[in-house]
This record gives structure tokens, C-alpha cells and sequence, in this order.
């Protein structure tokens, strides 16, 4: 606007408090200007600041690290703050040579059996209490840590997930009980994925490095089924599931089970396969990513059940609620080899299965 003063500070006007004071007198005049007398001009005194706004949060983190004294610095900024530029400037003046201050808890104030202890002793595993046993790793622990750490490595892993009410097999598994076959789950879910894998034959796909495309294991469907044993992770085969009875499947895994924990396997029994299949239900794991073991594409990690409740078929427009046990599949594919349909087809036959139990008596 003409005719209104434009405040301008003067040359000799020093940072801080001065340049804070001569807007003040210029606020001053220019009001008696248009007034036209200084009776009715009053300047308002600045407010005090407290002592714990003087220091700014970037100059107070900024002092703390550095362990800089800010009680002897005088702040540049508005009513007398510490800014960050103050303290960088008592740095620069000082040029890093300043104390630290001493730790505010002494050594008296320690307790007394802390006193009485020894540095060294402290510091020192050997000497600690508790004895322990390196144990060193069998040729199977060896072989098993390479081929994961290459699995991970190089396979890139694709995860899927998919929830099953198996209300209905474990139902069945009761009537097979009382018949005189007893049967577990992971029997039952090892059916399941060989006929999810002879209605999808492309998931059980393994990647040849040497030609670069995905390609068959073999035309049988042999599953593999991971079985801890006191030297390490083994997977025997269950060799033609998809033509084995339930009952049947359940005494070669306990045979194989049992020759493995002896480490009485073939070679054959445990090399090779097209699919693996790792269940943890047993020890209350409901779910986990497993590792793919190579050259195979695809393994299935089965948590255990869980009991939940889930809304009801609507029937008559009447929306109720129920309670299902419902287990966690995930599976672990090889993305050069299983794509997210195949995937997605996989679990959703193997979901099929598990959910409708009659269809493995076909």
C-alpha cells in the first residue's frame, strides 16, 4: 500500500534480542504516526517464556547427543529460544573439544553384589554359570542345511493359503475307528493330495535347470512325507497314493516312519517323489510356510485344526451361526514351475476332497 511504511532492519541491527527490539521501536513510531501521540501508545512487554521452551526439540536432540552444555548459550531465536544453529555453532566454536559430563549413577549407589564382582568376570561367557554341549552336526543336519540354504537361495517360493472344514473326516475317521481302522488326519490329508494332484497333474511339475521349462517327475504319483528323526528331516515316499486305501496308506507311513527314526531306509525310499506333504497339526502349530525340497515344485504345510464359527447357509431368509474346525493348508510352490492358477487349482480340489471325505471311498 503507498503511503504505509515498510519495515526494514537496519545494517548495524545484530541477531536476537536487538533485532526483536528495533521492530519494537519501529512498531512504536509507526503507530504514534498514525495516532498522532505517544500517550495513547502503549507497547505490551513480551511474555516470559519458561525455561522448558527455550531449548528447541531439534537443538535439545541435538545437544543431548553431542553432550553439549546449553545452560551458557545464548539463543538467537524469538524471546531468547536455542535453535539448532546455536548449538551447531557452540560445536563448530569449540571444535569438538568438549567433556562429556560424568553419568549421573555412581558406583556407590550400585548394588553391593555388583561391586563385589569382577569386571572381567562380567564380561566373560566362560566363566558364567550353567555348563553347555556343542553338538556337532551329523552328515544328514550337513546335507539338509545346504539344500534348504539352496532352496531358499534359488527357488522362488510362491505361498497359498487356503482354510478346510474337516468336520466331516474327522466324523469319518471316528466310523472307520469303530470298524476297526484307525486312520490319523494327515493319513487322510495325504489322500487327499494325491488325487488333488492326479486331477491337476501340472502342481506336481519339478523346474530342470537344464532346459529351463517345468517338467514331469514321473507318471506315478508318489508323495513324500516329512518324518523327524533324531539325526534330522527325512521325506520317505508313499509310492501310487492315489491307488491306496486309507488303510493302507496309514501302515506304510507308520512302516516307513519307523525305519526311518531307525535310519533303514533305501535310497530309493526317500529320493525322489513328486510332492511332499510336512504336518505339524500334532504339535498345535495351526500354520507355517514350508521350505520346498528339491528338485521337487511343490510341498504342502498342514497346521492343525482350530475350532471356529462361521456364519451359516442362508435358508428362509434366516442367517444362524455354526461351529466348524477348520485347518490351514498353505502351499510352498515353486514359481517357475506352479503358477498362481495352478496353485489356485490345487488347493481348491484338495479343498474339495478334504471337505467331502466319501469321495476317497470311490
Amino acid at each position: 500500500m503507498r503511503g504505509v511504511p515498510v519495515w526494514q532492519p537496519r545494517k548495524n541491527c545484530s541477531i536476537g534480542e536487538d533485532k526483536m527490539t528495533a521492530m519494537r521501536k519501529w512498531q512504536h513510531r509507526f503507530l504514534v504516526r498514525c495516532i498522532g501521540s505517544e500517550t495513547n501508545v502503549a507497547i505490551r512487554p513480551a511474555s516470559p517464556v519458561s525455561a522448558d521452551f527455550l531449548l528447541m526439540p531439534a537443538a535439545r536432540h541435538l545437544a543431548q547427543s553431542m553432550r553439549i552444555d546449553v545452560s551458557s548459550l545464548r539463543g538467537s531465536g524469538r524471546a531468547g529460544r536455542i535453535l539448532k544453529g546455536d548449538v551447531l555453532r557452540a560445536i563448530a566454536s569449540r571444535r569438538g573439544d568438549f567433556s562429556v559430563p560424568p553419568p549421573t549413577t555412581h558406583l556407590s549407589t550400585l548394588p553391593t553384589v555388583l561391586q563385589s564382582e569382577d569386571s572381567s568376570s562380567l564380561l566373560s561367557s566362560d566363566s558364567r554359570d550353567g555348563a553347555f554341549e556343542d553338538i556337532p552336526n551329523t552328515n544328514m543336519r550337513k546335507i539338509i542345511a545346504k539344500r534348504l540354504t539352496e532352496s531358499k537361495a534359488t527357488v522362488p517360493h510362491l505361498y497359498s493359503t487356503v482354510a478346510c472344514e474337516i468336520d466331516a473326516a474327522l466324523s469319518m475317521r471316528n466310523v472307520l475307528a469303530k470298524a476297526g481302522t484307525k486312520v490319523s488326519v494327515n493319513d487322510i490329508v495325504i489322500k487327499c493330495v494325491a488325487l488333488a494332484l492326479r486331477d491337476v497333474p501340472e502342481a506336481a511339475a519339478q523346474w530342470d535347470q537344464k532346459t529351463g521349462i517345468p517338467g514331469r517327475v514321473s507318471d506315478t504319483i508318489d508323495v513324500s512325507v516329512a518324518v523327524a528323526t533324531p539325526s534330522g528331516l527325512i521325506t520317505p515316499i508313499v509310492p501310487k497314493v492315489d491307488q491306496l486305501g486309507l488303510g493302507q496308506i496309514s501302515a506304510t507311513i507308520k512302516d516307513l516312519a519307523t525305519r526311518a527314526r531307525d535310519n533303514k531306509l533305501q535310497p530309493h525310499e526317500f529320493q525322489g517323489g513328486a510332492f511332499t506333504v510336512s504336518n505339524l497339526g500334532m504339535f498345535g502349530i495351526t500354520e507355517f510356510s514350508a521350505v520346498i525340497n528339491m528338485p521337487q515344485a511343490g510341498i504342502l504345510a498342514v497346521g492343525g485344526a482350530v475350532p471356529s464359527i462361521l456364519p451359516a447357509l442362508a435358508k428362509n431368509g434366516e442367517r444362524k451361526l455354526r461351529k466348524a474346525n477348520v485347518m490351514n493348508a498353505r502351499l510352498s510352490s515353486d514359481r517357475r514351475a506352479i503358477d498362481e492358477a495352478v496353485a489356485g487349482q490345487f488347493l481348491s480340489v484338495f479343498k474339495h476332497y478334504i471337505e467331502n471325505p466319501r469321495l476317497l471311498m470311490l
